[in-house]
């Protein structure tokens, strides 16, 4: 993208200066701009400083995959290249090399059905390493001068979680779920310009380019320069380097299975997979030419040379999610019932249930927050109006949470009648 000078930059200013005041009037008090001797600040050939200032950063890959291991169940394969690759790319930064021709960054691609974990491991990894992350979904973003999002407001969206602090913000991680639905033979319906131009866009995000700091299409950014350059004539223009920055990528990838299938029996006859998981069998085989086939461009596939696969979760698995005593789903629902006085205690037998209703669901770790509400929610409405300061959820309970939560508050009441007796008597 040639950079524009500062006479365009100028002319862009007056121009939406005069659109602003025919809409508004004189009510914006911009005033009369400087005269086209105006200074660009930002825009020197020195280059910023690539070195790392604050990165602390001294992981070792099987104590990141120890840490991930209290949180995660199951997916060890992709714990384990998660792990490694991840500490490579920031032990490299911490190194500090300035110039490395032809280098290929760790960018990630994870592929997997929905409800098994790879949002949640990111964010477990971002969080243990203490860099910005920035989450969003694929399907939002377009090319630009279609509608939708900027890609490149991902990178400014790393300076805000870095509270501002650009060269923090250069060594943050953004993570892109959803993204097979930027393959160009995903679905019938949108212009596969626009999904192919998605990919184009980020090619350079993902190897290496500066981002400015504002938007060119932000109104507000805009109007910003136009005092700016009012009060000094001079606009500062921040950049942020995407040369450090980590991408990881996601998706179900919905038919991939078919594609490595046929390639499989075409090079290998007789080529068989083992019949459980056959799925997670065959996308453990995937290559690149995979993901072309698929819808790809080939350049956006070479900027994700590391590809981790995640397995469906069996029940025995979801209920391992629920006894871990680090899952976030079994203390969020304690947290809740505590809010109220309350302590909440799940039997075993209790979680297996849970765990089954969850499974027929078919949406992973995800369906385990939808069953466990659907039997707690009359508790949690019902039970902050009552005096009991514990409840104990059983196999019975999930089984019928209604009938036994009248039978619980019926025992409540003959025992208070009990005592009433007992003080009367």
């Amino acid at each position: 993208m040639v950079e524009p000078s500062p006479e365009k930059i100028q002319k862009d200013i007056l121009t939406f200066q005069n659109y602003m005041q025919k809409k508004y009037g004189g009510q914006l008090g911009i005033g009369t701009l400087p005269a086209t001797d105006a200074e660009v600040i930002g825009e020197e050939k020195e280059k910023r400083e690539t070195k790392p200032k604050g990165i602390k950063f001294d992981l070792k890959p099987e104590e990141l995959e120890s840490y991930l291991n209290q949180y995660i169940i199951k997916q060890e394969e992709a714990k384990a290249i998660l792990a490694t690759k991840v500490c490579t790319h920031f032990n490299r930064i911490k190194l500090g090399v300035q110039k490395e021709v032809g280098r290929i960054k760790n960018n990630i691609i994870m592929i997997g059905p929905t409800g098994v974990g790879k949002t949640y491991i990111i964010k477990l990894i971002a969080d243990k390493i203490g860099v910005p992350f920035v989450k969003a979904d694929s399907t939002k973003f377009s090319e630009t001068g279609y509608v939708g999002g900027d890609v490149e407001n991902l990178v400014r969206d790393l300076v805000d979680e870095a509270d501002g602090d650009i060269n923090r913000a250069q060594y943050g991680i953004i993570y892109l779920d959803e993204i097979d639905k930027l393959a160009g033979g995903y679905s019938s319906t949108g212009p596969d310009v626009s999904r192919s131009g998605v990919q184009r866009a980020l090619l350079k995000l993902m190897e290496e380019t500066e981002v400015d700091l504002k938007s060119p299409f932000d109104p507000v950014a805009l109007m910003e320069s136009a005092m700016q350059l009012r009060k000094t004539g001079k606009i500062k223009k921040e950049k942020i380097n995407t040369k450090d920055i980590l991408f990881i990528v996601s998706g179900a990838f919905s038919g991939l299975e078919e594609i490595v299938k046929k390639r499989l029996n075409e090079s290998r006859i007789g080529f068989n997979v083992p019949s459980l998981k056959k799925k997670f069998a065959y996308l453990k085989e995937i290559k690149s030419e995979d993901l072309i086939e698929y819808g790809f461009e080939s350049e956006f596939i070479a900027r994700l040379p590391v590809v981790a696969t995640f397995e469906e979760l069996e029940v025995e698995d979801l209920y391992a999610i629920l006894k871990n005593p680090n899952s976030p789903i079994i203390l969020g629902k304690k947290r809740d019932f505590a809010a109220y006085g309350i302590e909440i205690e799940f039997e075993g037998s209790a979680l297996h249930k849970l765990a089954e209703l969850s499974y027929q669901e078919k949406t992973g770790a995800r369906g385990l927050v939808s069953a466990i509400e659907k039997v707690l929610l009359i508790y949690e409405k019902k039970l902050p109006s009552t005096e009991i300061k514990k409840v104990k959820i059983t196999e019975a309970t999930v089984k019928n949470p209604g009938e036994e939560l009248k039978k619980y508050l019926n025992k409540l009441i003959k025992k208070s009648h009990r005592l009433k007796s007992v003080r009367t008597g």
